[in-house]
Protein backbone atom coordinates (compact mmCIF):
# COMPACT_ATOMS: atom_id res chain seq x y z
CA UNK A 1 0.00 0.00 0.00
CA UNK A 2 1.53 3.32 -1.03
CA UNK A 3 0.92 6.74 0.49
CA UNK A 4 -0.86 9.33 -1.62
CA UNK A 5 1.42 11.85 -3.31
CA UNK A 6 -1.02 14.75 -2.94
CA UNK A 7 -3.04 16.05 -0.09
CA UNK A 8 -6.33 17.92 -0.40
CA UNK A 9 -7.13 20.69 2.07
CA UNK A 10 -10.63 22.14 2.21
CA UNK A 11 -11.11 25.64 3.62
CA UNK A 12 -14.73 26.81 3.59
CA UNK A 13 -14.41 30.26 2.00
CA UNK A 14 -17.30 32.32 0.71
CA UNK A 15 -17.15 34.75 -2.18
CA UNK A 16 -19.23 37.88 -1.70
CA UNK A 17 -19.48 41.09 -3.66
CA UNK A 18 -18.34 44.28 -1.94
CA UNK A 19 -18.55 47.51 -3.90
CA UNK A 20 -19.12 45.47 -7.04
CA UNK A 21 -15.94 43.43 -6.62
CA UNK A 22 -15.69 39.82 -5.50
CA UNK A 23 -14.18 39.37 -2.05
CA UNK A 24 -13.14 36.14 -0.38
CA UNK A 25 -14.61 35.92 3.10
CA UNK A 26 -13.06 33.45 5.58
CA UNK A 27 -15.20 31.40 7.99
CA UNK A 28 -16.70 33.32 10.89
CA UNK A 29 -14.68 31.42 13.50
CA UNK A 30 -11.42 32.64 11.90
CA UNK A 31 -12.33 36.33 11.90
CA UNK A 32 -12.73 38.59 14.95
CA UNK A 33 -16.39 39.21 15.72
CA UNK A 34 -17.47 42.72 14.77
CA UNK A 35 -21.09 42.02 15.57
CA UNK A 36 -22.08 42.40 11.95
CA UNK A 37 -20.66 45.90 11.63
CA UNK A 38 -18.41 46.20 8.59
CA UNK A 39 -14.79 46.29 9.80
CA UNK A 40 -14.10 49.01 7.21
CA UNK A 41 -16.61 51.24 9.00
CA UNK A 42 -14.95 50.58 12.36
CA UNK A 43 -11.48 51.32 10.95
CA UNK A 44 -12.72 54.50 9.26
CA UNK A 45 -14.21 55.77 12.53
CA UNK A 46 -10.98 54.96 14.38
CA UNK A 47 -8.93 56.84 11.76
CA UNK A 48 -11.27 59.82 11.91
CA UNK A 49 -10.97 60.05 15.69
CA UNK A 50 -7.20 59.70 15.52
CA UNK A 51 -7.00 62.50 12.98
CA UNK A 52 -9.37 64.66 15.04
CA UNK A 53 -7.17 64.23 18.13
CA UNK A 54 -4.09 65.19 16.08
CA UNK A 55 -5.79 68.35 14.85
CA UNK A 56 -7.08 69.32 18.30
CA UNK A 57 -3.75 68.68 20.01
CA UNK A 58 -1.83 70.66 17.40
CA UNK A 59 0.25 67.69 16.27
CA UNK A 60 -0.84 68.58 12.74
CA UNK A 61 -2.04 71.94 11.56
CA UNK A 62 -4.29 71.14 8.60
CA UNK A 63 -6.13 68.35 6.86
CA UNK A 64 -3.51 68.59 4.12
CA UNK A 65 -0.84 67.68 6.71
CA UNK A 66 -2.87 64.60 7.65
CA UNK A 67 -3.32 63.67 3.99
CA UNK A 68 0.41 63.99 3.34
CA UNK A 69 1.34 61.93 6.42
CA UNK A 70 -1.19 59.18 5.62
CA UNK A 71 -0.47 59.23 1.88
CA UNK A 72 -4.11 59.88 0.97
CA UNK A 73 -5.75 62.71 -0.92
CA UNK A 74 -6.88 65.90 0.79
CA UNK A 75 -10.57 65.40 -0.17
CA UNK A 76 -10.54 61.81 1.16
CA UNK A 77 -9.07 62.91 4.49
CA UNK A 78 -11.66 65.67 4.75
CA UNK A 79 -14.54 63.30 4.02
CA UNK A 80 -13.33 60.66 6.44
CA UNK A 81 -12.74 63.21 9.18
CA UNK A 82 -16.49 63.90 9.23
CA UNK A 83 -16.99 60.51 10.92
CA UNK A 84 -15.38 61.94 14.06
CA UNK A 85 -18.40 64.21 14.38
CA UNK A 86 -21.11 61.57 14.41
CA UNK A 87 -23.66 61.83 17.21
CA UNK A 88 -22.62 60.15 20.47
CA UNK A 89 -25.71 57.92 20.29
CA UNK A 90 -24.75 56.70 16.81
CA UNK A 91 -21.16 56.02 17.88
CA UNK A 92 -22.35 54.15 20.97
CA UNK A 93 -24.65 51.95 18.89
CA UNK A 94 -21.97 51.28 16.25
CA UNK A 95 -18.95 50.73 18.48
CA UNK A 96 -20.34 49.37 21.75
CA UNK A 97 -23.71 47.77 20.93
CA UNK A 98 -22.40 46.73 17.45
CA UNK A 99 -25.74 47.53 15.80
CA UNK A 100 -25.46 47.03 12.05
CA UNK A 101 -25.98 50.28 10.14
CA UNK A 102 -28.45 50.37 7.26
CA UNK A 103 -26.15 52.90 5.60
CA UNK A 104 -22.97 52.35 3.62
CA UNK A 105 -19.73 54.09 4.59
CA UNK A 106 -20.45 56.81 2.03
CA UNK A 107 -23.95 57.35 3.47
CA UNK A 108 -22.52 57.30 6.99
CA UNK A 109 -20.16 60.15 6.07
CA UNK A 110 -23.09 62.09 4.61
CA UNK A 111 -25.13 61.44 7.77
CA UNK A 112 -22.39 63.09 9.85
CA UNK A 113 -23.43 66.43 8.34
CA UNK A 114 -26.98 66.05 9.69
CA UNK A 115 -28.08 67.34 13.11
CA UNK A 116 -27.44 64.80 15.85
CA UNK A 117 -31.16 64.16 16.40
CA UNK A 118 -31.57 63.07 12.75
CA UNK A 119 -28.46 60.88 12.51
CA UNK A 120 -29.79 57.68 14.12
CA UNK A 121 -32.65 57.45 11.61
CA UNK A 122 -30.29 58.12 8.71
CA UNK A 123 -27.73 55.55 9.86
CA UNK A 124 -29.92 52.75 11.21
CA UNK A 125 -33.10 53.35 9.18
CA UNK A 126 -36.58 54.05 10.45
CA UNK A 127 -37.01 52.65 13.92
Amino acid sequence: MSTPSTMRVFIPLTIRKRNGRPKIVPPADMVPDTGGVDPHVLKAIAKAWSWRRKLESGTVGTIQDIADAEKVTHPYAGRLLRLAYLAPDVLKRLLIARNVPAASLKELIAAADLPWCEQPAAVFGAE
